[in-house]
């Protein structure tokens, strides 16, 4: 008979054992379910003929949702009322959908859920699963595939809508404005597009980054690209087509003004301000002057006038090339003066290529080298020349810099005066230079170009221009003084010479200019020569 504290011990050793057995036997969840949901049926059947419906549901084999679902999937040809889609946030095994517009008759419809169906645990997508029938006896059955190019920048946005409208004699091309396509296809998250269950005919092959997924084109906010010719179907069937996007430029509109200080007025506009010019048309004092001032990046102007003067309101009559003609109302007050305020965008160190420059709030008039000083780690006073560019209004000094040297630029009082009658106090501005040996160089080789000039530019990632030159021949184009990083080479064929890419026009037919990428990243090393050869593949080829 066994004692009691011999009872307790045999008790936890049993428990030590159970334990330890459930730790190597412990059940755990198995394998991770990677498996899509599959496809059962539905009602109507998939690829149904003669379908009168108002409703449709598709059955799975396990629960699913709906991810995603207003960017993936895409009814084609679209609704005016788009149908209800459900199950939206709660788990089901079958989806439904019912429709709230008429269908056209004789007509293929397709639907496609992209990657949108996914199972409820794991969230694995059954992907490009597609519902297809027809309104008339007979499924349509051709096809059309293609890409979508950015056609400035090397990596393309994704979910572009790509849309064939009939080409008949209802067509023009101010459909796109306002009517729905015929058919419509995503990109997705790729750049590749493809129609399925097309109708022979005549299409124009459009492509829509659409903001507000109404499928129709708005110029303020949508990317548009078409092919230029139109498509022929089923001959075109065979052929791959390849769309560039890109974003127009806006018929000129000025905008209302709006008084920012006593003497200065700020006019917004929409599109491209080749010669823009405004001038006041209400009564002013005998020495009345104006000066308009563009806003660096933005699509603004500055109005500056000076002497201030009493009255309610003012009158501005806005022209721009070539027609455009304008006149505009706004409210006057007293506000504060503007006091003078100067910056410049140079901070650190400063490239051996790069002139020294500042820039002003207001309006600069007149820059006085005299009371301008520039010293180096010596204090040794450096030459220079001073420059004021009144249109951009901003101001250079040039002077010869030397390696690993500290420069100091005094602006003395009185320096620079601005259109209000402004000037600076004492000012100080501390840069230096790093050394030859911590920048690189690109000597770059253009081959097989068909036409000159072109605009050679090195931007970063993100198409950001770091520098740029002209190219009129097949001269090695050097690119010096590289901080190390990693950069993008493109070249823009500059059709009109006007050293700037020009984006393209949908009623004028107007594609853009024709872009080419280096196909690989440049990295760029401290004390590195790269030489590069970049051979622009033509579309002929």
């Amino acid at each position: 008979m066994f004692k009691r504290p011999t009872l307790l011990y045999i008790a936890v050793l049993c428990l030590l054992f159970l334990a330890n057995c459930a730790k190597k036997g412990s059940i755990s969840g198995g394998e991770k379910d990677v498996t899509p949901p599959e496809f059962i049926k539905a009602l109507p059947a998939n690829y149904s003929t003669s379908f009168d419906k108002r409703e449709i549901r598709i059955y799975f084999d396990e629960y699913i949702k709906l991810k995603d679902y207003q960017k993936q999937i895409v009814i084609s040809p679209p609704m005016n009322t788009k149908p209800i889609i459900t199950p939206l946030g709660t788990a089901s095994k079958y989806i439904r959908i019912k429709f709230q517009d008429s269908l056209i008759p004789n007509t293929t419809y397709s639907i496609n859920f992209g990657q949108s169906i996914v199972d409820n645990n794991e969230g694995n997508p059954l992907p490009y699963f597609r519902y297809v029938f027809s309104t008339g006896k007979t499924l349509d059955s051709l096809s059309l595939q293609g890409t979508i190019t950015d056609a400035l920048q090397k990596k393309t946005t994704s979910f572009v809508t790509v849309a064939l409208y009939p080409v008949d004699e209802n067509y023009t091309d101010s459909l796109v404005y306002n009517e729905v396509p015929r058919y419509i296809t995503n990109t997705l998250d790729s750049t590749g597009f493809k129609f399925d269950n097309l109708k022979e005919g005549t299409y124009k092959l459009v492509a829509l980054k659409d903001k507000s997924s109404n499928y129709t084109y708005q110029p303020k906010e949508d990317m548009i690209g078409f092919y230029q010719e139109n498509i022929s179907l089923p001959a075109d069937t065979s052929t791959a087509f390849n769309i560039n996007i890109f974003k127009e430029i806006l018929d000129f509109k000025a905008l209302k003004p709006k008084q920012i200080s006593k003497n200065a007025f700020i006019f917004g506009y929409e599109g491209a301000a080749d010669s823009l010019q405004i001038k006041l048309l209400s009564e002013t004092p005998e020495d009345f002057v104006s000066k308009v001032i563009p806003v660096k990046d933005k699509d603004t102007v500055q109005y500056w006038f000076t002497p201030f003067f009493e009255t309610d309101s003012l009158k501005f009559q806005v022209t721009n090339a070539p027609h455009y003609k304008d006149t505009l109302l706004t409210r006057f007050k007293d506000q504060y003066k503007d006091s003078l305020m100067v910056k410049s965008d140079i901070q650190g160190h400063i490239p051996f290529d790069k002139h020294f420059s500042f820039s002003a709030n207001t309006p600069l008039t007149s820059i006085d080298k005299e009371r301008i000083t520039i010293t180096d780690k010596d204090t040794t006073s450096v030459p220079f020349k001073a420059h004021l560019d009144s249109i951009s209004n901003n101001a250079s000094l040039t002077f010869e810099k030397a390696e690993n040297d500290f420069y100091t630029i005094t602006l003395l009082p009185e320096a620079v005066s601005d259109f209000i009658g402004n000037v600076n106090d004492t000012l100080t501005f501390a840069i230096r230079t790093k050394k030859y040996s911590d920048y690189g160089k690109i000597f770059l080789t253009l081959k097989e170009v068909q036409q000159y000039p072109v605009l050679v530019q090195l931007t970063d990632e993100k198409g950001i221009v770091y520098k740029e030159q002209v190219a009129s021949d097949d001269k090695t184009i050097v690119f010096e003084n590289l901080l190390p990083n990693k950069y993008n080479i493109r070249v823009i064929i500059d059709e009109n010479k006007n050293e700037k890419w020009d984006t393209g026009n949908f009623l004028k037919q107007l594609q853009p200019e024709k872009v080419h990428h280096y196909p690989e990243v440049i990295d760029v090393r401290a004390n590195w020569e790269l030489k590069q050869i970049f051979t622009i593949q033509n579309e002929d080829e």
